[in-house]
């Protein structure tokens, strides 16, 4: 769910679970070049970090990428 305020240019977003690779690279930090090589060596997989839609969209999860995060390496 999404609304804008065009008096003061305000967008405000509501939370998705699935998001396209650009608005992941957004909310994540990381580039669009960075998530699409994660997938290609498949450091994230298909039904974990990233799902694909009944039309072939590729969509990143919100969860499975925070997950993805919580298995790094503590240092």
């Amino acid at each position: 769910m999404s609304s804008t305020n065009s008096a003061q240019g305000e967008i405000k977003v509501g939370s998705a679970q699935f998001v396209t690779i650009a608005m992941a690279a957004l909310m994540t930090g990381l580039s669009e070049k960075a998530i699409r090589r994660k997938i290609e060596v498949g450091k994230w997989l298909v039904g974990r970090e990233v799902f694909k839609s009944p039309d072939g969209g590729v969509f990143v999860s919100i969860k499975g990428f925070e997950s993805w995060v919580g298995r790094g390496k503590q240092q």
